[in-house]
């Protein structure tokens, strides 16, 4: 299948491992980017090592988030591999990396060796917390970058232990932003023919999630702490429990706050002076949250939703990721899809989350075996056969 999406034509080099640089190459293949994934040898990118889960020896993880993508493996230590990658890089449009501070610019790979070579290469640095500054130097992961950043600070409940988001989202958000990045320097590139520098960090990427939080600090000098799942600024936004389970309800304005209070049966809290407006309720919002319980609790989420739906106020389920994976809006708007893979068979995978009426992405192909590309991307790349059966008999790269 051929790329289809407004990035078809643009090639990427990938030098990034595990999440963060390879969830923004993911999206960059999805939207139709030829992206060529440089592995390093030995082993390639570390997400191929991990244990769990696996599907017939393959890593899920990986697979998840390298399909669309074609595999080189170099050894960039090598002088073979420097110039291969070199090569490479002439004619690509696009570097992403995620490597330690300094690291390839030892290899003569950095930012102004491969700009000289290349003057309209766009180079995306993604680290832990971005190229300058005092911290520049250290490595990031998830985790780290979620306690630093504040997000653990107003996650979880109420005096309860520091809590991370479920999914890694400072790796998730540091690739969307390089993405937004990547294609931002290559509108201006295409108005002025120059490639440029793009840095982020999941340092960053974890202090653009708490946008609400910060403004409260930034206008009261009070930093926010957890509050579950109710939300920082409106009330009654948050879970409640049902007779069979929870539901999520959002009374984010007055019309909707209002329109809860008489579905639930409690018309009289609308002129209670503890709830007469958002300011009040967001002052007894704990005294709230429970009156809305203990009406919610007696029936269950199915009926509560039909009611809220035909009312006309925000609610869903909280579904488990398998019953997220079977809902018929997540199936009409394509977010799974299916692929088969050379060894681990039929599988399935997250479908592209952005929509095109006339450049629409897709999933080409399956995550690639290790360097199971290699041969053909240096063939086209301007090497023969000769050249690559010797950069081979070296160690510099390995065919798949």
């Amino acid at each position: 299948m051929k790329p289809t999406g407004p990035l078809a034509g643009v090639t990427v080099l990938e030098l990034a491992q595990i999440m963060a640089g390879p969830s923004c190459g993911a999206l960059l293949a999805d939207l139709g980017a030829d992206v060529i994934k440089v592995e390093r040898l030995p082993g390639g990118d570390d997400t191929r090592r991990y244990a769990e889960p696996q599907v017939n020896g393959e890593s899920a993880a990986f697979m998840m988030m390298n399909r669309n993508k074609r595999s080189v493996a170099i050894d960039l230590k090598t002088a073979g591999g420097v110039r291969v990658l070199k090569r490479l890089a002439q004619s690509a449009d696009v570097l992403t990396e995620n490597y330690r501070k300094g690291a390839l610019d030892r290899l003569g790979l950095g930012f102004d060796a491969l700009h000289a070579l290349n003057p309209a290469l766009i180079y995306c640095s993604i680290s832990g917390y971005g190229r300058t500054g005092p911290a520049a130097d250290k490595g990031g992961f998830d985790l780290i970058a979620q306690g630093v950043s504040g997000l653990m600070s107003i996650t979880g409940e109420p005096g309860g232990a520091p809590v991370k988001v479920g999914s890694p989202v400072t790796d998730m958000n540091a690739g969307l932003l390089a993405a937004l990045g990547i294609v931002s320097a290559y509108v201006h590139r295409l108005k002025t023919g120059q490639g440029q520098w793009v840095d982020t960090s999941l340092f960053e990427a974890g202090i653009h999630q708490t946008a609400w939080q910060a403004a409260i600090f930034f206008a009261t000098g009070v930093s926010p702490g957890p509050g579950g799942s109710a939300h920082v600024l409106a009330a009654p936004y948050q879970a409640f429990p049902t007779a069979d389970g929870w539901i999520n309800i959002g009374g984010a304005n007055q019309a909707n706050w209002e329109r809860i209070a008489g579905l639930i049966g409690a018309p009289e809290l609308i002129i209670d002076a503890r709830f007469v407006d958002n300011s009040a309720r967001m002052k007894n919002r704990d005294e709230l949250a429970a009156l809305i319980g203990a009406h919610l609790r007696t029936r269950s989420t199915r009926d509560w939703l039909l009611d809220l739906d035909a009312a006309g106020i925000p609610a869903g389920p909280i579904q488990s990721i398998g019953e997220m994976a079977a809902d018929p809006q997540t199936l009409a708007r394509e977010m799974v899809v299916e692929l088969d893979h050379p060894r681990a068979g039929h599988t399935r995978a997250l479908g592209v989350p952005l929509k095109f009426s006339a450049t629409p992405g897709n999933i080409r192909r399956p995550a690639p075996m290790f360097g199971q590309h290699t041969h053909e991307v240096l063939q086209q790349h301007g090497f023969g056969d000769a050249e690559i059966k010797t950069l081979a008999a070296e160690g510099a790269v390995q065919l798949g």
